[in-house]
């Protein structure tokens, strides 16, 4: 077997940091220009050094997202750019547009060219296509089912990168022009206003619709994607937050090391699941893995999106002479509370809040100011970025 490719989002320095601690191989990030996510805090060349000297410190890797669809004002310095990459020993690039394959090309930049989702790649011609572009990696629509992955992986010999966690795009792989429409914001230059997501008001229904996808989530078929042949596994979510990233990344960094050890059981399985369907705000599932998705993977009449509350405070520090815990709060906690302490290095474990302190050592019973310290007393070690949440699965209840 192949060793197999975890890929997590970073939308700036400290989510970066989160995803490779929590057990990424890999980190997408996006520039201040040609990225798609136009309103991530994102990198400058400066800070995009600096990243890729932090990730191959740690023998890890960074791509870069160029993946607008550009019209002919934003060539201006594309070219510089690509060299500018290139200087700074990035390790590939995520691209959809042509002019950016043939340009890098005719530059001879020692990264990597990958094929950006935006290509929406679902056949072996379009991939050799890209092949003979110079192209080694391809990132496949996410409407590619498992006998659309098998073939072009047989056929043509390329790297293949799947998303397999996160939002889903209404139109194909991100080809829309509804917010281009609605708010003249440029959804395939980085400016989707996500207006698939508003409610519409209809004269033949009292009730308000909606065009969203339900968000994707392949923790039931990772074994099989990797049996045919998937080499990286995407989890999207540059605007996510240090939580989400370290939850997703973690459960399916201890998925696919199971599964490459031959332990996936049942129970990991499950209570894999269980814990990303609470992670995000959404509901998920496979969508076109195995079958067209229905209108069960869609939102049509509404839907309830609570903020998450589950992320209770980031671990800062530990005191080992008073066994201490220095939590830097993120959510409110009471006395009273049952909450778990999970990390990279670390099994979770769950405990009862009892006393705990503010900053002045005063004995406290709720933690109700956000970045305010806490300290807690716990005799097992914890290490800085380890997290705290409310109490959620035992994997003995799977």
């Amino acid at each position: 077997m192949n060793k197999i490719e975890l890929l997590a989002p970073a939308g700036d320095f400290e989510k970066l940091k989160i995803a490779y601690l929590y057990g990424a191989d890999a980190v997408y990030i996006g520039g201040r220009n040609y990225s798609l996510r136009a309103n991530a805090k994102n990198f400058s060349l400066n800070e995009m050094k600096e990243a890729v000297e932090y990730a191959h410190a740690l023998q890890k890797k960074i791509y870069v997202t160029v993946n607008i669809v550009f019209h002919e004002s934003n060539l201006n310095g594309l070219e510089e750019y690509l060299k500018a990459l290139d200087e700074i020993k990035i390790d590939a690039i995520i691209a959809s547009d042509i002019i950016v394959l043939t340009t890098a090309k005719r530059l001879g930049v020692t990264y990597e060219l990958h094929l950006s989702t935006q290509s929406s790649v679902l056949n072996e011609g379009a991939a050799l296509f890209y092949k003979n572009l110079g192209v080694t990696r391809i990132v496949l629509a996410r409407e590619a089912n498992k006998e659309d992955i098998r073939a072009i992986k047989k056929r043509t010999g390329l790297e293949l990168e799947c998303f397999i966690h996160g939002a889903m795009c209404t139109s194909i792989s991100g080809r829309c022009v509804l917010s281009n429409y609605c708010t003249n914001r440029d959804a395939n230059r980085g400016g989707c206003a996500q207006v698939c997501r508003w409610l519409f008001q209809s004269e033949l229904s009292i009730h308000p619709f909606s065009m969203t996808s339900k968000d994707l989530n392949l923790i039931p078929h990772i074994q099989e994607m990797i049996e045919i042949g998937v080499n990286s596994f995407k989890v999207e979510g540059r605007m996510r937050g240090i939580y989400y990233i370290a939850t997703v990344i973690l459960t399916y960094r201890r998925l696919i090391d199971a599964i490459e050890k031959k332990r996936l059981t049942t129970s990991l399985a499950n209570y894999s699941l269980a814990i990303l369907n609470r992670c995000a705000n959404r509901e998920s599932t496979p969508q076109f893995f195995t079958k067209l998705p229905t209108e069960k993977e869609q939102y049509f009449l509404g839907r309830d999106e609570i903020s998450n509350q589950d992320f209770l405070g980031l671990v800062m520090d530990y005191d080992e002479k008073n066994r201490l815990v220095i939590i830097e709060e993120r959510n409110i906690f009471h006395k009273g509370d049952i909450v778990e302490f999970f990390g990279p290095h670390m099994e979770q474990f769950t405990i009862t809040l009892q006393d705990f302190y503010n900053e002045e050592n005063e004995l406290i019973e709720v933690a109700n100011h956000p970045g305010m310290l806490v300290k807690i007393p716990i005799s097992i070690k914890l290490e800085k970025f380890d997290m705290m949440r409310i109490k959620q699965f035992d994997i003995q209840d799977f």
